[in-house]
């Protein structure tokens, strides 16, 4: 099979191993900085151009999107859609994702329990959103990531200050949602990787210090941790609602139960070196399977 690793990063630890556990399956396999593609928008040949040279066709496709570059990585990811390649994270799934206020919406039209989650564009609504949501309360940018765009405010007065200083700032017009504080998980959450209708790895993050943020990114460290089955199934529900079959479930543990925190389109393999599973060859098996199916289903069509 051939597969290619749409990747800026083709040094990082995520698309090392992608690659090397395709390779050890005995596929041929390529990374494709996405960045610098060009694309050929022909409704007969929709073509995708790297290094001045046509890609030639793939059997599938494993986006690694940033969340920098998501509006033209799923442009990308769309291009090969349109050639009918196979892809582990289709674009409209991806793009979804990364708009917190969109995925929202969508985790509770699917009936996923999450922290109650408020928007508003006016500040002069705070009294009234604050009445709903209490006090301390999260207050997040919709398109913030790695725990960035993200502020714990105690007061009335912090929390109408961090909202004005957003809106001000704000240049390109991202949501701003308030977001109620979990108490009893301050500073600690659950990420787990989930492939097709599995988990295949879980783990613990918690702060180092009294940082409210958990992620990995900010300073946190990972253990193991066996879920619940009920955590389990909230991790599915919450991947199958977002549409995507490779992604990370952060959960965090309430009174009320698990709550799903956000569905993250390219998780990092940070996890297999805390829990020792390999996640990479598990993502390559789930490919093959279901690129594989969808070729032979292809043959029996025409």
């Amino acid at each position: 099979m051939k597969i290619a690793i749409l990747s800026n990063g083709p040094g990082n630890y995520s698309t090392k191993r992608l690659v090397e556990e395709a390779k050890k399956r005995g596929h041929e396999v390529e990374v494709i900085k996405y960045k610098n593609c060009y694309l050929a928008l022909d409704d007969k040949h929709p073509d995708v151009y790297y290094g001045g040279e046509k890609l030639s066709k793939y059997d599938a496709i494993l986006p690694r999107i940033s969340n920098a570059m998501t509006r033209y990585g799923c442009a990308v990811v769309r291009q090969f859609e349109m050639q009918g390649v196979y892809t582990a994270a289709s674009s409209v799934a991806i793009t979804r994702s990364r708009d917190k206020l969109r995925a929202a919406q969508i985790l509770a039209k699917y009936d996923v329990d999450t922290p109650k989650t408020l928007v508003s564009r006016n500040t002069s609504d705070i009294d009234d959103l604050l009445e709903q949501i209490g006090l301390p309360v999260i207050i997040k940018l919709a398109k913030g990531t790695h725990g960035n765009g993200v502020i714990l405010a105690d007061t009335r007065k912090a929390a109408k200050s961090a909202l004005q200083a957003f809106y001000l700032y704000n240049e390109d017009g991202t949501n701003i949602l308030l977001q109620e504080f979990i108490k009893e998980s301050a500073g600690v959450d659950i990420r787990a990787l989930v492939v097709g209708n599995q988990v295949v790895a879980s783990m613990q993050r918690e702060s180092l210090d009294d940082d409210f943020r958990s992620n990995l990114h900010q300073g946190g460290a990972g253990t193991p941790i066996k879920l619940t089955p009920e955590e389990k199934k909230i991790a599915l529900k919450a991947a199958k609602a977002m549409g995507l079959h490779v992604c990370g479930v952060d959960l965090m543990r309430s009174e009320r139960g698990p709550l799903v925190l956000e569905v993250n389109a390219s998780p990092g393999f940070g996890i297999e070196k805390v829990t020792g599973r390999d996640v990479a060859s598990k993502i390559i098996e789930y490919i093959e399977h279901n690129a594989n199916r969808r070729h032979s289903k292809d043959r029996v069509g025409a």
